[in-house]
């Protein structure tokens, strides 16, 4: 037992040795007292550049887009709409826009709860080419879909399937299905099987402890793989060319190619068109970047 007088005459530094908790702090100090070092031209000179170039073609087509035919100023004015309004009802752009829209969302929904189920079985049971079906999910996002196209064509023929809207789903959901089934799989490794074991004992089945326990927690997760079949069935050029010959049928990626022809290329149109196509995106990107960014964080690390 230590006494108050050893304990006041014991030297400074022994009395105020600093413990583990002190050498811990040291280097988190010691960053930041190096981040607070650094100038601040030389972290938002490299930023504002990049935003630069990043932010003028979106100016220009903005530019194209806004301004009056003919016209060569560089500030959009006096505002004109006539580019929209041609593409939207000359060019079929609402026509386009109803059937990227029936694409993205159909091709959101079945990839989804294809990826939900199979990342489920993926992730809970263990069974003996498991490891080999993981293996071909890898495997085949190395492999183009230009390569496929031929085979493709020639099922939805036998099918009775070319030139519908229900060949390029298929197909879309098809190609996004092996890296959705890997972060969906991910996910839900995450997820403590205990939770669902508590929810046997209290009288649940699986499917329900799936439902009310895990699915909840899923909610990042689903959100980062229906966003990122969705902005790619959306985006995708190649199976809508390919499998749709009706123009009533056609999306806007085919849209905005009718758009250039090899005497010329109106270029306030394509630039309206452009802007039509990527509008839609960017909300659903501005409202979802928080989930988006968590989904893929958690998803792609093995729990």
């Amino acid at each position: 037992m230590i006494t108050k007088e050893a304990a006041a005459g014991a030297p400074a530094s022994v009395a105020h040795a600093p413990g583990p908790d002190a050498d811990r702090s040291r280097p988190a100090r010691a960053r930041r007292r190096a981040w607070d070092e650094v100038p601040r031209w030389q972290i938002y000179l490299p930023l504002g550049i990049y935003l630069l170039f990043t932010l003028i073609p979106f100016y220009w087509i903005l530019l194209f887009a806004l301004r009056p035919a003919g016209s060569t100023s560089l500030v959009p004015w006096p505002v004109t709409f006539e580019h929209f309004h041609k593409v939207w009802t000359e060019r079929s752009f609402g026509v386009y826009f109803q059937n990227s829209i029936l694409v993205g969302v159909a091709t959101l929904v079945m990839t989804t709860v294809v990826a939900l189920a199979g990342g489920y079985a993926l992730a809970r049971f263990d069974f003996k080419i498991k490891s080999g079906f993981l293996l071909a999910l890898l495997c085949s996002q190395f492999v183009p879909g230009a390569l496929l196209l031929v085979p493709l064509f020639q099922v939805f023929a036998n099918l009775r399937m070319i030139n519908s809207l229900g060949s390029v789903i298929i197909a879309e959901t098809v190609f996004q299905l092996p890296l959705s089934l890997i972060l969906i799989s991910g996910f839900i490794k995450n997820v403590p099987y205990s939770l669902e074991e508590a929810a046997w004992v209290d009288g649940c089945s699986r499917f329900t402890a799936f439902r009310i326990v895990v699915l909840p927690l899923l909610r990042p997760g689903l959100i980062a793989v229906g966003s990122f079949a969705f902005v790619h069935a959306w985006n995708h050029f190649l199976f809508a060319l390919m499998f749709l010959s009706d123009q009533s049928k056609q999306t806007i990626p085919v849209g905005l190619n009718t758009l250039m022809n090899a005497d010329s290329v109106d270029l306030g149109a394509l630039a309206a068109g452009g802007i039509v196509a990527a509008v839609p995106v960017v909300i659903v990107f501005a409202f979802i970047q928080k989930w988006l960014i968590t989904g893929f964080s958690a998803g792609a690390v093995k729990g």
